[in-house]
């Protein structure tokens, strides 16, 4: 009998357990450990922060759908993972031995690393509930006193399309309540162009959004460096493709939204040819770190080489469908490691993204995710933002159920031609 632990609960994480646990079997122990006994559907919480959502609609308590497929559940910060002990500390004292890990623990965000960013600061985050409903309150005084809006995202940060769904999304809602024409708006980015997205660009991504940003009004700056958020005004730095500052911005915000770096949480950081320098998970081809092959990396929290050099450091995206390739062939690797076989499956990183906007949205399809690519199609329209709404829905009711995949996702990703694992055709 093996025991599989999974450290982290978020998209990946969850998947991974039910994944897992379905490819084992009853004869084999999962667990997984979270931070909180909820879980929460990250990709809504643009529309909280304007009151489209609340967070009873985009949670789930996590004892229910692991208890009913044989998951145990540990709630708790990890303290330290051990790999020369096989084993995760915990702060209470506890070790959590494994045979085999899977680290889906998502980004710890670098808040700290630019002066006055977060919520702790002068800025608001979508990247957890809690930030997006206090980024709600914040919206409503906001509303009530309008005035200068800064959206947009940090050096280093390597998440771009909650950046660009925020900003469209209260340019949406600041129509709603008639006050769109008090509110000035800029984007700012460390993007070498608008639609770049961490991919140099999908499809027309580019025309796409600047053609979105041109209809709405906002002005946007790339190759942004942000110095400081204060309390009324954003400072940037505009880099030229040298990586010379060409122009200084001092952005008067009475509201401001800013992704921030990632880096990897401090369970993991600085532990020997586990971590590069920034925190993330060291993972070869079948998605295991070369030193310690009982250890697998999935989601937000592996290593990705950025896509090129450019002026500002960019990272890449490592979300949505992307992560639910990293899940199956972990766990079918997991299982032919049981086995006493050699893991054979390689994840194809194939990325499916939905941007809303408010009131329509951009969509691509990458195949594989980082270019060259099979598959290189983006499109926007109304039907997007219908298409989004449709699949929280789905994703939440698949996650309730306990399920990884259902009948009709793997009979709509066939019809796309989109699958999770190389070889499969």
């Amino acid at each position: 009998m093996a025991k599989v632990v999974i450290l982290g609960a978020g998209l990946g994480g969850l998947i991974a357990a039910f994944e897992i646990k379905k490819t084992l079997g009853d004869q084999h122990d999962v667990a997984i450990i979270s931070e909180t006994n909820y879980y929460q559907f990250q990709p809504s919480n643009p529309w909280v922060i304007v009151g489209w959502r609340q967070r009873s609609d985009i949670t789930i308590d996590l004892a229910k759908p692991l208890k009913k497929r044989g998951v145990e559940l540990i709630v708790g910060k990890a303290e330290r993972v051990v790999p020369a002990e096989k084993c995760v500390r915990m702060p209470n004292g506890d070790r959590i031995s494994y045979d085999y890990l899977v680290i889906a623990t998502g980004p710890e965000l670098a808040f700290d690393e630019i002066e006055g960013l977060g919520p702790r600061g002068h800025t608001q985050s979508v990247c957890h509930i809690d930030h997006a409903e206090q980024g709600f309150a914040a919206f409503e005084a906001f509303c009530r006193d309008p005035g200068p809006i800064v959206i947009g995202a940090a050096q280093g940060a390597s998440c771009f399309g909650p950046a660009y769904e925020t900003a469209m999304i209260i340019e949406t809602e600041l129509r709603k309540r008639k006050i769109r024409d008090q509110v000035p708006m800029t984007f700012i980015t460390p993007e070498p162009y608008i639609g770049h997205l961490g991919l140099d660009g999908v499809g027309d991504t580019k025309g796409l959004l600047e053609s979105e940003m041109r209809e709405r009004h906002i002005k946007w700056i790339v190759n942004a460096r942000v110095s400081a958020a204060k309390a009324t005004s954003i400072e940037v730095e505009e880099l030229d493709l040298n990586g010379n500052v060409v122009k200084k911005h001092d952005l008067p915000s009475k509201f401001s939204m800013l992704m921030p770096p990632f880096q990897g949480v401090e369970a993991v950081r600085g532990v020997d040819n586990l971590v590069n320098p920034k925190g993330f998970i060291l993972t070869d081809e079948f998605q295991r770190n070369p030193t310690w092959p009982d250890i697998f990396g999935i989601g937000v929290c592996i290593a990705i080489p950025s896509m090129g050099q450019t002026p500002v450091p960019v990272g890449v995206p490592k979300t949505g469908f992307m992560i639910e390739s990293m899940v199956e062939a972990t766990a079918r690797n997991i299982k032919q490691l049981i086995d006493g076989e050699v893991p054979t499956h390689k994840a194809t990183w194939n990325a499916i993204c939905l941007a809303d906007f408010g009131d329509g949205g951009v969509a691509f399809v990458a195949q594989p995710q980082i270019p060259p690519r099979n598959v290189n199609w983006s499109a926007s329209g109304r039907w997007v933002h219908m298409a989004k709404a449709g699949f929280e829905k789905y994703f939440l009711h698949k996650l309730r159920t306990g399920k990884s995949e259902t009948f009709y996702e793997n009979a709509a990703l066939g019809l796309l031609k989109t699958h999770k694992l190389k070889g499969h055709s």
